[in-house]
């Protein structure tokens, strides 16, 4: 009977620590997924902030160009 015990207790043991060690690993594989992600959309709204300005850019500079192409007029 003791022998049973000690087996079910070690196979517990072994189970919960199985369980854990994987719930662990798992959750900072995904800790580490979203971090890389939170770089991609830092990098993307960093992106989305330069469109505005070199529109901007864009249009006088095609305005200068206009200008050069009409001699000044």
């Amino acid at each position: 009977m003791n022998d049973t015990i000690l087996t079910a207790v070690l196979s517990l043991v072994g189970t919960l620590s199985g369980t854990f060690g994987g719930i662990l690993i798992s959750s900072k594989l995904t800790n580490y997924r979203l971090e890389q992600l939170e770089k991609k959309v830092d990098k993307h709204n960093n992106f989305a902030e330069r469109v505005p300005v070199l529109e901007e850019k864009i249009k006088v500079i095609n305005h200068r160009v206009d200008d050069l192409e009409n001699g000044g007029k």
